[in-house]
């Protein structure tokens, strides 16, 4: 659907959530009853737009003014601002005056657990926390020739997967599909 979207993210070097990945989110959505929706870490709406289309409204947080912008301009040239609300803000200054059914996080990778703590008190019992790029292309911290602020962001990774399968508050399970999903419900 948003297709020029995602040929402005390759041609542009933008990071946006993969296809199969995309799917499992849109499913989670759908077969969860979801009414409600924070995200963190917008880049250009792509994502934002797809949970969207479902006719969920959407909060969504970005720090990076250049992708705000390019996030403001897309979801009113999709005709989508009356559904999907751009905060130009860092995740972790930004509360929210509501609760949510689902935070997708796809944010500073090495913030996750700072960001599951922090967003947490505004997670509906029973809802979901969904975040892309646990698998970070595959690399581990262990990985010989990799920097090191990479093997850095690794450890921070892998600390996060252990955090989240031992936290009490959640049941969680990872999904290898785009770049690795961990999906987590609050109990």
């Amino acid at each position: 659907m948003f297709n020029e979207l995602k040929e402005y993210a390759k041609k542009n070097n933008v990071p946006i959530i993969k296809d199969d990945s995309l799917d499992v989110l849109l499913s989670l959505i759908k077969d969860n009853n979801v009414k409600s929706i924070l995200e963190l870490g917008t880049a250009i709406g792509y994502s934002s737009l797809s949970m969207a289309s479902l006719n969920i409204p959407i909060t969504t947080i970005e720090r990076n003014e250049i992708m705000y912008n390019e996030a403001i301009k897309n979801i009113t040239k999709y005709g989508f601002s009356d559904l999907v609300e751009v905060v130009f803000m860092d995740a972790l200054e930004y509360t929210p005056n509501k609760s949510y059914d689902l935070i997708f996080i796809d944010a500073a990778k090495a913030q996750n657990i700072k960001f599951v703590e922090r967003f947490t008190p505004f997670l509906n019992k029973g809802g979901l926390i969904v975040i892309d790029n646990i698998n970070f292309h595959g690399l581990k911290s262990t990985d010989t020739g990799i920097s090191k602020n990479l093997r850095s962001m690794l450890k921070k990774i892998e600390a996060f997967k252990e955090y989240i399968m031992n936290n009490p508050l959640f049941d969680t399970y990872f999904l290898n599909v785009g770049d690795g999903l961990s999906i987590s419900r609050l109990k």
